[in-house]
């Protein structure tokens, strides 16, 4: 199976390609407001290998945008090679060795989300918290579970940076106990998606 891995949450990029004689990531830091090594890397994986027949996209949670751009890269990618899609959580696929941990990041307006993973599967949210409440979390998880963050979160003393790998992802993609999400594929929400209803024009009676 000739697997491609697209990796956009977070402030590190990556990219996988996985077949039955290849494997290769290509990584790079994620500027939000500029996509080109994106594109430059997934360009280079495509000429060099083809067109796959399964891609797996992180859906976060995480940079929407970010995940936004890898999900209509894969749509368009489909298209065009009549290929598989599916997505999984971002915060699945972190690049550790622990079979069990925490995850926290910066939900933005004073909030923060936690997630708890096994075996690569979500067993408990992402679940939004303010700072104190979190805090009240954590102090009663246990003390030899390691917690990850893409974010430089000095707010809790204890946490690892880690980010999510594609390489991770296209790994999963060979187990069938995983529960991936199929098309249309969304980012992971942590809040309803906010949406701008335009005012109504008024005419003079």
């Amino acid at each position: 199976m000739k697997i491609l891995a697209l990796e956009l949450s977070t402030a590190r990029g990556s990219i996988a390609w996985l077949d039955e004689v290849d494997l290769v990531m290509r990584e790079w830091t994620n500027d939000r407001k500029n996509s080109g090594p994106f594109f430059v890397n997934l360009q280079n994986i495509r000429e060099k290998f083809g067109p796959p027949e399964e891609i797996i996209v992180g859906l976060g949670p995480g940079s929407y945008a970010g995940v936004r751009i890898a999900i209509s890269a894969a749509i368009g990618l489909q298209v065009t090679s009549k290929t598989r899609l599916i997505g999984y959580p971002s915060i699945c696929a972190m690049e550790c060795e622990a079979d069990e941990y925490g995850v926290i990041g910066d939900a933005r307006r004073q909030s923060f989300f936690f997630a708890r993973v096994r075996a690569h599967g979500l067993i408990e949210g992402p679940t939004l918290f303010t700072e104190s409440e979190l805090q009240a979390k954590w102090d009663k998880l246990e003390d030899n579970m390691p917690i990850f963050s893409s974010d430089n979160l000095t707010l809790f003393k204890g946490v690892e940076l880690s980010y999510p790998s594609a390489l991770v992802l296209a790994g999963l993609t060979r187990s069938a106990s995983h529960n991936f999400s199929l098309p249309p594929l969304e980012p992971i929400y942590l809040r309803e998606p906010h949406i701008t209803i335009p005012k109504t024009a008024t005419t003079a009676s």
